[in-house]
């Protein structure tokens, strides 16, 4: 299902769909909160969103895991996604539930199934990570728990999630989203509304607190492989680019800029792999023409999993990317990395951990895109913010970057 159809989806449907679902809740009693068990059993956490999302819940799953060591966490993500959740082990495999949304007929059998599976555990408490989706607030509902935490728009306007989502606590766009999410486990507990006054202050999550874990032999082995599917890449060191803009093209440093910085580097005595999906194969092919030198290689497509990526990010020193899943799965490995931010902010969705660097120009209308546009920006493609980080100031970031760094990860 396209983007653009599932947000029409959701705004229209989805907001009959939960005023229809909060009456009734009304009606037969259960839109209030019950206490958190002392022990619970069972405990849903709802992650719809981009696979970098889940890499910046990973402090939410940490004090999950050490407030309540007994309860199974489950985890409800979109079947395109669940890659991450495996790689990471943020539940028993038994324990992810997926829903498919490539198209709409087999979305409702998926949230059915999902519901029933989900109302026979039965769960303790359910967490909604999602921002202002419907169908993740509905399926909070329709999971069968009593207690149900998300987010909540309060007195903005429109973004309208329903009233049963009980335990509700405000989406505040000036803190990060990892803070945001520890706010949602510490609703559990106490009277999330209208302020979560209880909750204590916590600062922002130094790390993920997530880890990948790799033989020597294993790495070895795949820059061996690497260095024999691409020869130029043996006799100097590796700095990665992901020049796609994925579903938000907006998000996008342009791609002439990309060329020049991989210009500059071949020339510097690096090798520029260009990474991405085969989607952006197009775009990598277009930049080789531009840089014209032997040293910059198309990898887009070459990583056929998650774990694949970070392999070639352990093989690599230095990462330079647009906002998107591949500086947050960076961040669980040693490599350095310059994220772009613009339409949306570092100060909201930045990775987290000392090797990150985030790279915003801070115009005026800088960021454009949030939750209560839809993520929709009026900018029309002339993404200003970004195009205003020239490339000499990355070059010389990434050269600072690319010396202090071992030669040797």
């Amino acid at each position: 299902m396209k983007l653009q159809t599932q947000r029409w989806v959701d705004r229209w449907a989805g907001q009959a769909l939960c005023a229809l679902l909060s009456l009734w809740a009304r009606l037969v009693g259960r839109d209030q909160a019950t206490a958190m068990p002392q022990a619970p059993r069972h405990i849903l956490i709802v992650l719809l969103s981009e696979m970098g999302s889940v890499v910046l819940a990973g402090p939410m799953f940490a004090a999950l895991r050490q407030r309540y060591p007994s309860a199974t966490l489950h985890v409800l993500q979109l079947k395109k996604n669940q890659e991450v959740a495996k790689l990471l082990g943020l539940a028993q495999p038994a324990h992810l539930h997926a829903l498919d949304d490539s198209a709409g007929l087999g979305l409702l059998q998926d949230i059915w199934r999902v519901s029933r599976t989900l109302r026979s555990l039965p769960l303790d408490a359910v967490i909604d990570c999602e921002l202002f989706s419907r169908i993740s607030s509905l399926m909070s509902y329709f999971s069968g728990a009593r207690l149900r935490v998300g987010f909540t728009p309060h007195t903005q306007e429109g973004l309208y999630r329903g009233s049963f989502i009980n335990r509700a606590i405000p989406y505040n766009p000036y803190q990060h989203i990892s803070k945001q999410f520890l706010s949602l486990v510490d609703a559990l507990e106490g009277d999330a509304m209208p302020r979560n006054k209880a909750a204590p202050i916590r600062d922002l999550p130094a790390d993920t607190g997530l880890t990948v874990r790799f033989e020597a032999a294993e790495l070895s082995t795949y820059q061996q492989q690497l260095q024999q599917d691409h020869p130029t890449l043996a006799a100097r060191c590796l700095v990665l680019l992901y020049a796609g803009g994925g579903l938000l093209p907006e998000r996008a440093w342009p791609a002439s800029h990309y060329a020049e910085v991989a210009r500059s580097l071949c020339a510097a005595g690096y090798a520029v792999g260009l990474i991405g999906l085969r989607d952006d194969a197009v775009l990598a092919r277009e930049l080789c023409q531009q840089v014209e030198h032997t040293a910059c290689v198309d990898l887009t497509g070459y990583t056929h999993s998650i774990r694949e990526l970070l392999m070639l990010f352990h093989a690599a020193r230095l990462l330079i990317t647009n906002d998107g899943g591949p500086g947050h799965f960076a961040t669980l490995t040693p490599i350095k990395t310059m994220v772009f931010f613009g339409p949306e902010t570092g100060r909201l969705y930045g990775p987290l951990g000392p090797r990150a660097q985030v790279l915003e120009s801070g115009i005026a209308c800088s960021p454009c895109l949030s939750a209560y546009n839809h993520r929709l920006t009026f900018c029309d493609g002339d993404n200003q913010c970004l195009k205003r980080i020239t490339p000499q100031a990355v070059l010389r970031d990434a050269l600072t970057h690319l010396a202090a760094t071992p030669a040797t990860l």
